[in-house]
Protein backbone atom coordinates (compact mmCIF):
# COMPACT_ATOMS: atom_id res chain seq x y z
CA UNK A 1 0.00 0.00 0.00
CA UNK A 2 1.37 3.39 -0.97
CA UNK A 3 1.13 6.07 1.72
CA UNK A 4 1.16 9.81 1.18
CA UNK A 5 2.42 12.36 3.69
CA UNK A 6 2.68 16.12 3.80
CA UNK A 7 6.11 17.23 2.65
CA UNK A 8 6.23 19.87 5.37
CA UNK A 9 7.95 18.67 8.57
CA UNK A 10 6.02 19.03 11.81
CA UNK A 11 7.49 22.26 13.15
CA UNK A 12 6.34 25.87 13.11
CA UNK A 13 6.14 26.90 9.42
CA UNK A 14 7.10 23.38 8.31
CA UNK A 15 10.75 24.40 7.92
CA UNK A 16 12.63 21.63 6.11
CA UNK A 17 16.15 22.68 7.10
CA UNK A 18 15.71 24.12 10.58
CA UNK A 19 18.92 24.63 12.57
CA UNK A 20 19.10 25.77 16.18
CA UNK A 21 22.51 27.38 15.68
CA UNK A 22 21.38 29.40 12.66
CA UNK A 23 17.92 30.29 13.95
CA UNK A 24 17.11 33.71 15.36
CA UNK A 25 13.66 32.66 16.64
CA UNK A 26 13.12 29.61 18.86
CA UNK A 27 9.60 28.27 19.37
CA UNK A 28 8.71 26.55 22.66
CA UNK A 29 5.36 24.66 22.63
CA UNK A 30 3.81 24.15 26.08
CA UNK A 31 0.68 21.91 25.91
CA UNK A 32 -0.74 22.67 29.37
CA UNK A 33 -4.24 23.28 30.70
CA UNK A 34 -3.99 22.13 34.31
CA UNK A 35 -5.79 25.13 35.84
CA UNK A 36 -8.45 25.93 33.23
CA UNK A 37 -11.74 26.86 34.86
CA UNK A 38 -14.46 26.73 32.18
CA UNK A 39 -13.61 24.68 29.08
CA UNK A 40 -10.37 22.72 28.85
CA UNK A 41 -8.54 22.04 25.60
CA UNK A 42 -5.66 24.52 25.53
CA UNK A 43 -3.28 21.58 25.83
CA UNK A 44 -4.10 21.00 22.14
CA UNK A 45 -3.38 24.61 21.17
CA UNK A 46 0.35 24.33 20.37
CA UNK A 47 -0.14 21.34 18.09
CA UNK A 48 -3.03 23.03 16.26
CA UNK A 49 -1.03 26.23 15.73
CA UNK A 50 2.04 24.40 14.50
CA UNK A 51 -0.03 22.22 12.18
CA UNK A 52 -1.82 25.24 10.67
CA UNK A 53 1.46 27.14 10.26
CA UNK A 54 2.82 24.37 8.01
CA UNK A 55 0.33 25.46 5.34
CA UNK A 56 0.92 29.22 5.50
CA UNK A 57 2.77 31.19 2.86
CA UNK A 58 6.06 32.47 4.27
CA UNK A 59 5.94 35.70 2.30
CA UNK A 60 4.03 38.48 4.08
CA UNK A 61 2.06 40.69 1.69
CA UNK A 62 1.85 43.63 4.10
CA UNK A 63 5.54 43.91 5.07
CA UNK A 64 6.81 42.50 1.75
CA UNK A 65 9.15 40.24 3.71
CA UNK A 66 9.67 36.51 3.95
CA UNK A 67 9.59 36.39 7.72
CA UNK A 68 10.91 32.82 7.88
CA UNK A 69 14.24 34.18 6.59
CA UNK A 70 14.89 35.18 10.21
CA UNK A 71 15.50 31.50 10.90
CA UNK A 72 13.05 29.47 12.99
CA UNK A 73 13.66 26.46 15.18
CA UNK A 74 10.88 24.58 16.97
CA UNK A 75 11.76 22.72 20.15
CA UNK A 76 10.00 19.54 21.21
CA UNK A 77 6.93 20.09 23.36
CA UNK A 78 7.76 20.89 26.96
CA UNK A 79 6.33 18.20 29.22
CA UNK A 80 4.07 19.79 31.86
CA UNK A 81 4.29 18.64 35.45
CA UNK A 82 1.51 16.37 36.69
CA UNK A 83 2.24 17.56 40.23
CA UNK A 84 1.42 21.28 40.15
CA UNK A 85 1.08 24.41 38.07
CA UNK A 86 4.01 25.90 39.96
CA UNK A 87 6.28 23.09 38.83
CA UNK A 88 5.18 23.51 35.21
CA UNK A 89 5.90 27.23 35.45
CA UNK A 90 9.39 26.44 36.76
CA UNK A 91 9.99 24.17 33.77
CA UNK A 92 8.93 26.95 31.40
CA UNK A 93 11.28 29.37 33.18
CA UNK A 94 14.23 27.00 32.79
CA UNK A 95 13.49 26.39 29.10
CA UNK A 96 13.10 30.09 28.27
CA UNK A 97 16.26 30.87 30.24
CA UNK A 98 18.16 28.37 28.09
CA UNK A 99 16.83 30.04 24.93
CA UNK A 100 17.89 33.47 26.21
CA UNK A 101 21.31 32.16 27.20
CA UNK A 102 21.72 30.98 23.62
CA UNK A 103 21.00 34.58 22.44
CA UNK A 104 17.80 33.58 20.61
CA UNK A 105 14.38 35.27 20.48
CA UNK A 106 11.96 33.10 22.51
CA UNK A 107 8.39 32.50 21.39
CA UNK A 108 6.20 30.42 23.70
CA UNK A 109 3.05 28.76 22.37
CA UNK A 110 0.44 27.74 24.95
CA UNK A 111 -1.36 26.16 26.51
CA UNK A 112 -3.07 28.18 29.18
CA UNK A 113 -1.99 31.60 30.41
CA UNK A 114 -0.35 30.44 33.65
CA UNK A 115 2.76 29.50 31.67
CA UNK A 116 3.52 33.19 30.99
CA UNK A 117 4.84 33.56 34.54
CA UNK A 118 7.69 31.16 33.80
CA UNK A 119 8.73 33.16 30.74
CA UNK A 120 8.49 36.47 32.60
CA UNK A 121 10.69 35.16 35.41
CA UNK A 122 13.36 34.24 32.88
CA UNK A 123 13.16 37.60 31.10
CA UNK A 124 13.34 39.50 34.39
CA UNK A 125 16.74 37.90 34.99
CA UNK A 126 18.02 39.48 31.79
CA UNK A 127 16.04 42.72 31.38
CA UNK A 128 15.62 44.96 34.42
CA UNK A 129 13.69 47.69 32.60
CA UNK A 130 10.83 45.46 31.47
CA UNK A 131 7.12 45.97 30.76
CA UNK A 132 4.72 43.13 30.02
CA UNK A 133 2.19 44.06 27.33
CA UNK A 134 -0.82 41.85 28.02
CA UNK A 135 -3.42 41.68 25.23
CA UNK A 136 -6.34 39.91 26.85
CA UNK A 137 -10.05 39.87 27.65
CA UNK A 138 -9.42 39.11 31.34
CA UNK A 139 -7.14 40.90 33.76
CA UNK A 140 -5.93 37.66 35.45
CA UNK A 141 -5.12 39.63 38.60
CA UNK A 142 -6.69 37.47 41.31
CA UNK A 143 -4.37 36.71 44.20
CA UNK A 144 -5.56 33.11 44.23
CA UNK A 145 -8.15 31.03 42.44
CA UNK A 146 -9.52 27.65 43.47
CA UNK A 147 -6.82 27.39 46.11
CA UNK A 148 -3.88 28.17 43.81
CA UNK A 149 -1.74 31.29 43.47
CA UNK A 150 -0.47 29.91 40.15
CA UNK A 151 -3.76 29.56 38.29
CA UNK A 152 -4.30 31.18 34.90
CA UNK A 153 -6.59 33.60 36.78
CA UNK A 154 -3.65 34.77 38.91
CA UNK A 155 -0.86 34.89 36.35
CA UNK A 156 -0.72 38.65 35.86
CA UNK A 157 -0.90 39.29 39.61
CA UNK A 158 2.23 37.18 39.99
CA UNK A 159 3.82 38.90 36.97
CA UNK A 160 3.02 42.35 38.43
CA UNK A 161 5.19 41.41 41.41
CA UNK A 162 8.12 41.12 39.00
CA UNK A 163 7.62 43.80 36.31
CA UNK A 164 5.33 46.58 35.13
CA UNK A 165 2.22 45.54 33.22
CA UNK A 166 0.16 47.26 30.54
CA UNK A 167 -3.15 45.52 29.87
CA UNK A 168 -5.12 46.06 26.66
CA UNK A 169 -8.57 44.77 25.70
CA UNK A 170 -9.72 43.96 29.24
CA UNK A 171 -13.48 43.55 29.53
CA UNK A 172 -14.00 41.03 32.33
CA UNK A 173 -12.73 41.57 35.89
CA UNK A 174 -13.72 40.93 39.49
CA UNK A 175 -14.18 43.61 42.16
CA UNK A 176 -10.91 42.45 43.74
CA UNK A 177 -9.10 43.00 40.46
CA UNK A 178 -10.73 46.40 39.84
CA UNK A 179 -9.57 47.57 43.27
CA UNK A 180 -6.03 46.36 42.57
CA UNK A 181 -5.91 48.19 39.24
CA UNK A 182 -6.94 51.43 40.99
CA UNK A 183 -4.35 51.09 43.74
CA UNK A 184 -1.33 49.68 41.90
CA UNK A 185 1.40 51.81 40.37
CA UNK A 186 2.66 48.77 38.47
CA UNK A 187 -0.46 48.09 36.41
CA UNK A 188 -1.90 50.25 33.62
CA UNK A 189 -5.18 48.99 32.14
CA UNK A 190 -6.90 49.94 28.89
CA UNK A 191 -10.43 48.57 29.02
CA UNK A 192 -12.47 47.33 26.06
CA UNK A 193 -11.75 47.79 22.38
CA UNK A 194 -11.44 51.58 22.25
CA UNK A 195 -7.87 52.65 22.91
CA UNK A 196 -5.23 55.07 21.71
CA UNK A 197 -2.04 53.33 20.61
CA UNK A 198 0.09 56.35 21.55
CA UNK A 199 -1.19 56.23 25.12
CA UNK A 200 -0.30 52.55 25.29
CA UNK A 201 3.19 53.21 23.94
CA UNK A 202 3.73 55.89 26.58
CA UNK A 203 2.97 53.37 29.31
CA UNK A 204 5.71 50.98 28.14
CA UNK A 205 9.38 50.94 29.09
CA UNK A 206 12.05 50.36 26.44
CA UNK A 207 12.02 46.56 26.79
CA UNK A 208 8.65 44.86 26.23
CA UNK A 209 7.50 41.26 26.56
CA UNK A 210 4.24 40.64 24.68
CA UNK A 211 1.72 38.07 25.89
CA UNK A 212 -1.31 37.56 23.65
CA UNK A 213 -4.28 35.71 25.07
CA UNK A 214 -6.29 34.65 22.06
CA UNK A 215 -9.54 35.52 23.88
CA UNK A 216 -8.61 39.17 23.46
CA UNK A 217 -10.08 38.80 19.98
CA UNK A 218 -13.80 38.98 19.43
CA UNK A 219 -15.49 35.53 19.52
CA UNK A 220 -16.89 36.17 16.05
CA UNK A 221 -13.39 35.56 14.68
CA UNK A 222 -11.96 33.56 17.60
CA UNK A 223 -14.47 31.12 19.09
CA UNK A 224 -11.75 28.58 19.95
CA UNK A 225 -10.93 29.58 23.49
CA UNK A 226 -11.99 28.38 26.91
CA UNK A 227 -13.52 31.64 28.21
CA UNK A 228 -14.71 33.78 25.27
CA UNK A 229 -15.88 37.32 25.99
CA UNK A 230 -18.08 39.40 23.63
CA UNK A 231 -17.14 42.79 22.20
CA UNK A 232 -13.50 41.92 21.69
CA UNK A 233 -10.63 43.28 19.68
CA UNK A 234 -10.36 42.99 15.91
CA UNK A 235 -7.60 41.38 13.89
CA UNK A 236 -6.41 44.81 12.72
CA UNK A 237 -6.44 46.27 16.23
CA UNK A 238 -4.21 43.56 17.66
CA UNK A 239 -1.79 43.54 14.75
CA UNK A 240 -1.74 47.34 14.56
CA UNK A 241 -0.78 47.54 18.23
CA UNK A 242 1.94 44.90 17.97
CA UNK A 243 3.31 46.58 14.85
CA UNK A 244 3.50 49.95 16.63
CA UNK A 245 5.22 48.43 19.64
CA UNK A 246 7.72 46.64 17.42
CA UNK A 247 8.63 49.90 15.70
CA UNK A 248 9.02 51.97 18.87
CA UNK A 249 10.23 49.49 21.49
CA UNK A 250 12.60 46.57 21.94
CA UNK A 251 10.36 43.52 21.97
CA UNK A 252 12.31 40.81 23.80
CA UNK A 253 9.90 37.88 23.47
CA UNK A 254 6.34 36.81 22.71
CA UNK A 255 3.86 34.24 23.85
CA UNK A 256 0.45 33.31 22.45
CA UNK A 257 -1.87 31.37 24.74
CA UNK A 258 -5.37 30.01 25.34
CA UNK A 259 -6.24 28.55 21.94
CA UNK A 260 -8.61 25.63 22.60
CA UNK A 261 -9.19 24.07 19.17
CA UNK A 262 -12.71 23.13 18.10
CA UNK A 263 -12.77 19.89 16.07
CA UNK A 264 -13.87 20.58 12.52
CA UNK A 265 -13.28 24.34 12.69
CA UNK A 266 -9.70 25.01 11.64
CA UNK A 267 -10.09 28.71 10.76
CA UNK A 268 -9.27 29.90 14.32
CA UNK A 269 -6.16 27.67 14.37
CA UNK A 270 -4.95 29.26 11.14
CA UNK A 271 -5.77 32.73 12.46
CA UNK A 272 -3.70 32.09 15.61
CA UNK A 273 -0.77 30.77 13.57
CA UNK A 274 -0.79 33.74 11.23
CA UNK A 275 -1.20 36.23 14.08
CA UNK A 276 1.85 34.75 15.78
CA UNK A 277 3.85 34.72 12.54
CA UNK A 278 3.08 38.36 11.82
CA UNK A 279 3.73 39.38 15.44
CA UNK A 280 7.18 37.81 15.18
CA UNK A 281 7.77 39.67 11.91
CA UNK A 282 6.87 42.99 13.55
CA UNK A 283 8.92 42.34 16.65
CA UNK A 284 12.22 40.71 15.70
CA UNK A 285 14.82 43.16 14.47
CA UNK A 286 16.66 42.10 11.32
Amino acid sequence: MKLFYSKAPFNFLGVSDQSFNNAKVVILPVPYDGTTSYRAGTRDGPKAIIDASRFMEHYDVETKKTISDLGFFTLDELEPSSNSAEETIMRVQEAVQDILNAKKFPVVIGGEHSITLGAVRAFSNVYKNLTILQIDAHSDLRDEWEGSRYSHACVMKRCSEIAKITQVGIRSISKEEADLIKSSNNIKTFFGNAFDVNNILESLTDNVYITIDIDSLDPSIMPSTGTPEPDGLSWKQVLGLVDAVGKKKNVVGIDLVELAPIPGNVAPDFLAAKLLYKAIGYSVKT
